[in-house]
């Protein structure tokens, strides 16, 4: 496959992150017209009505600000998933959520966990990590690209705010570097010059046999032109007048 088929625009990279961006505030808005909030649907660790927030809990939002500030980075994140990974796009957003969630219930405080956090600490994670481990140039211009944009929110995988659940970090993150690590990923074909091919004779080269043996230029003569080739021919034609 070369990386023009490899890298390629489609719809997904656009509908994905509309669609993950839509659903997260489709459900705010229920909430307010509804006069109510589904914070009792997130994770709640140990207990098994709080094993349903392992799906659900990534719609779910406290505030207006805690909607807003996942918005963003979740558009973009899920943007560059479908154009780098548009392969395995799908299968990492479901399984992120799956692993994440799972890992809040287990090592979770006793409070509900909600918001797409978790979720695009997986992302970064992700993003990061494989770009590393496929050591391909524009993969891992992307994992830079990543820790220069959202490399403050490593911080965030600890206990050191209240009122943020460090837990869904920290399980977004680790899970994030897991299928970095275990899901596969074929890349582009990496394109050959013709001294990198194994049947490659530099005797047959038509450029280097230009230089000589000391790598000096070989300057060829001109070729003469031939004099009768030389010379311009006009021909004229003489149209006849019958008018008399």
């Amino acid at each position: 496959m070369s990386e023009h088929h490899y890298f390629k625009f489609t719809n997904s990279v656009l509908l994905a992150p509309l669609l993950a961006v839509l659903s997260i505030w489709t459900v705010y808005w229920l909430e307010l017209r509804l006069g109510t909030n589904f914070n009792d649907y997130g994770v709640y660790p140990q207990s098994l009505s709080g094993l349903r927030g392992i799906v659900l809990s990534p719609f779910i939002h406290g505030s207006l600000e805690h909607l807003y500030n996942n918005t963003i980075p979740l558009a973009v994140l899920t943007a560059a998933l479908f154009y780098f990974y548009r392969k395995n796009a799908l299968r990492i957003l479901l399984l992120g959520i799956l692993i994440s969630g799972s890992i809040t219930w287990a090592i979770g405080r006793p409070s509900y966990h909600i918001g797409a956090s978790g979720l695009i600490y997986v992302l970064v994670s992700f993003i990061f990590f494989k770009g590393i481990f496929t050591k391909y140039y524009r993969l891992i211009a992307l994992s830079l690209i990543v820790v220069f944009v959202y490399g403050s929110m490593l911080w965030y995988i600890f206990p050191v705010k209240e009122g943020i659940s460090w837990e869904g970090h920290l399980g977004g993150f680790l899970t994030g570097l897991l299928l970095a690590f275990f899901v596969k990923t074929k890349l582009p074909e990496h394109k050959k010059f013709a001294w990198e091919h194994p049947d490659y004779n530099e005797d047959e080269d038509p450029f280097l046999q230009h230089f000589d043996e000391e790598g000096n230029f070989i300057e060829e003569p001109l070729e003469e032109i031939a004099p009768e080739e030389s010379k311009l021919h006009i021909t004229y034609h003489f149209k006849k007048d019958n008018s008399d």
